[in-house]
């Protein structure tokens, strides 16, 4: 993972920070999200964070870079986004939950009803929270369709 604030950590050093940035102010309110958003050039770029938010008071985010081959179907594309999303949110749940510490993450879709991704929200919606995640979809996924939208360029 990479930070701009903390350049490149292992995912068990991003975990510590994120648990140290936590407890630097126990009595504000977090959110935890990942986000994922690709971009087609030659091959996709694919873009995965992981944002914390100290409500009211800014935040912190990591994220992390793959190329695949190119997906030209906005379904496969889509799906492929969200299954790294679920993945990186249950690592970070297995994670955080070893402590017995509840921590709430939700992914963050970049979809909406306005796109053509618009009749998979429902599937995807489904799917997410089949998983045990609450699910953001645009306007309301900024660590998709904001940073993670930013870095797959």
């Amino acid at each position: 993972m990479r930070s701009i604030t903390y350049g490149e950590v292992s995912f068990s050093t991003m975990c510590q920070l994120i648990k140290n940035y936590i407890q630097k102010s126990r009595n504000d309110e977090y959110k935890i999200t990942v986000g994922t958003d690709s971009q087609n050039h030659d091959i996709t770029k694919v873009v995965v964070v992981v944002a914390i938010w100290r409500v009211g008071k800014g935040g912190i985010f990591f994220y992390d870079i793959k190329q695949v081959k190119k997906i030209t179907n906005i379904w496969q594309k889509l799906f492929y986004e969200t299954s790294l999303s679920i993945e990186m949110a249950r690592k970070l749940s297995l994670y955080f939950n070893k402590d017995d510490k509840e921590h709430d993450i939700s992914i963050h879709v970049d979809a909406g009803e306005d796109g053509a991704s618009s009749s998979m929200i429902p599937q995807i919606v489904g799917w997410v929270k089949s998983c045990g995640f609450t699910c953001n979809t645009k306007p309301n996924s900024y660590a998709a369709s904001s940073i993670a939208n930013r870095y797959s360029k």
